[in-house]
């Protein structure tokens, strides 16, 4: 029975690139890192990046399509603090932010960047009231 999701795997089209911008700009410590391959472990949950060449090799080209240009499908939300303040880190480590932190209908305080293949990152947290 599946009860977890134990990883989270994305693939890439330049892995050097992806491995530097997880590594070097948003600073996740890599805990497996080979060709084409690399893992960060985050709190209690593991993100892999895999070279789409490799997944092609491992999964299949026809299921994987690699030849069509990316459309972004999922996104990764992650909730902390003050997204203001990380916000402005990240802008200051150079990441592309597709929208500044903006208060939501509901509350809560969001802001979203990608990386570059175009994976999309949610930053958030719902502001504490009086």
């Amino acid at each position: 029975m599946i009860d977890k999701i134990s990883a989270t795997l994305i693939m890439v089209r330049d892995f050097d690139e992806s491995l530097r911008f997880y590594r070097d700009v948003l600073e996740f410590k890599p805990s497996v890192v080979e060709p084409g391959f690399a893992a960060f472990d985050i709190g209690d949950k593991t993100l892999a990046v895999l070279d789409l060449s490799k997944a092609v090799e491992m999964i299949s080209a026809e299921a994987l399509q690699p030849e069509k240009p990316f459309i972004p499908r999922s996104l990764f939300a992650v909730f902390m603090e003050d997204c203001d303040a990380e916000y402005e880190r990240l802008k200051a480590r150079g990441v592309h932010f597709i929208k500044p932190p903006v208060t939501q209908p509901w509350g809560q305080r969001t802001a979203y960047f990608s990386d570059p293949d175009g994976n999309i990152w949610e930053i958030s947290h719902f502001p504490k009231t009086d």
